[in-house]
């Protein structure tokens, strides 16, 4: 591993090559693999026991767009396969690279996916296999926002930095009956809507005392929320990065052709932007959502400068409110812990692992102090891997 200056651009990382063991090989993804995989995607983290010809190829079209053809990218997919003795796919680890600095030396780092691997062909050597080919890449850091506990147990010894605040998840609950609604239909998209939403109406009209609006936007009428469009959201988040020593490093349009990928994602309605403003037109902070009304609302990515973590929550989650939905749920960053604290009908749970590996001392360190930006973009939870329900 090792740091580059920052003015000299990183290398493609080169993905690795073929790497043999007793158990088997590991080698990056190939467009014949995709099939096999994406079989094997929708049988363990889609729970089919019939899989359809429709879902397999609208999942593996899905995996040869982020894996195989990331735009800018030339060579070798850096997601990897691990193929047993026997030559049948024994794994699949699903890589996306991305760029980060760490003052002022670029960094090439891999945020790691989907983590399976075949019970029928592999006897738990897979998972451990895969995460080390990983490890022998050319990569400096590689790290993971939705680690189940199966991945954690892989990943405990090969000494990744847990990082337990990122690991929590939040919702906030504006209608309780309705957002109950919305989870069932979920689960079950057949249910029907007359036989739940008259319910929900009434029992949520009972309960609207204890659970009204629940924020109202900064008293200070020097702070005011704007809707705003993916182009401004690109141009200013990277502005609002600087309290962090190790953040991404978005070039030659990176971040709005990973934002154009983030829109394609379908379980939580559409893609919306939004900025909070001083009196003088300055952006504080900006947030992105996935929202619809009617249902629940899921953050993707929210940020603030200074000591405006408080304004620019207060204006998601009204934008969420006024747009109809009936709560809103998100990963919780430690820069905005402490704000969070002070809604009524707010809730945590765990949500997936949030986890960082490097050699690099430096790296390492800014890890354990939480000096990295992390989650929504820099993770996975943005793809449609993460809930799609393919096929349907």
């Amino acid at each position: 591993m090792h740091l580059v200056s920052a003015n000299t651009a990183p290398e493609k990382v080169a993905a690795p090559s073929v790497l043999e063991s007793q158990h088997g090989s590991v080698r990056p993804l190939a467009a014949e693999d995709l099939e096999r995989v994406a079989a094997l995607f929708l049988t363990k983290f889609r729970r089919r026991r019939r899989l359809l010809d429709r879902a397999i190829a609208e999942t593996a079209a899905y995996m040869r767009e982020i894996y195989l053809d990331p735009a800018g990218q030339s060579g070798s997919s850096n997601a990897l396969v691990q193929i047993n003795r026997q030559g049948r796919l024994g794994g699949f680890l699903g890589v996306l690279k991305a760029r980060y600095e760490l003052n002022g030396a670029a960094l090439n780092a891999a945020i790691i996916g989907p983590l399976m691997a075949d019970p029928d062909t592999d006897h738990g050597s897979a998972g451990p296999q895969l995460l080390r080919a990983v490890h022998q890449g050319e990569f400096d850091l590689q790290l993971t926002d939705s680690a189940n506990r199966i991945s954690l147990a892989f990943a405990r010894p090969m000494k990744y930095q847990l990082l337990p605040v990122h690991c929590l998840g939040w919702t906030c609950i504006f209608r309780p009956a309705a957002m109950a609604a919305a989870a069932l239909r979920r689960k079950w998209p057949g249910l029907p809507r007359l036989a739940l939403d008259p319910c929900a109406r009434a029992f949520d009209a009972l309960a609207k005392g204890r659970f009204e609006p629940p924020v109202q936007l900064s008293s200070s009428q020097r702070v005011h929320r704007e809707p705003i469009d993916v182009t401004q959201f690109a141009e200013r988040l990277p502005t609002l990065l600087s309290d962090y020593s190790l953040r991404p490093s978005w070039k030659d349009g990176e971040l709005p052709r990973l934002l154009a990928l983030a829109a394609e994602k379908r379980a939580d309605g559409p893609l919306h932007f939004g900025g909070t403003y001083d009196e003088t037109g300055k952006m504080l902070g900006c947030y992105a959502f996935y929202g619809q009304a009617g249902d629940i609302a899921s953050l993707l990515q929210i940020q603030a400068s200074g000591s405006h973590w408080g304004a620019t929550l207060d204006g998601l989650i009204a934008a969420a409110w006024d747009m109809g939905c009936v709560g809103i749920t998100g990963q919780t960053q430690s820069k905005f812990m402490p704000q969070l604290f002070g809604y009524r009908n707010l809730f945590f749970r765990y949500a997936g692992g949030t986890m960082v590996h490097s050699r690099i001392a430096e790296v390492t360190q800014a890890v354990r102090s939480g000096d990295i930006f992390i989650g929504g973009l820099m993770g996975d939870r943005w793809t449609r891997l993460s809930s799609d329900d393919f096929g349907r």
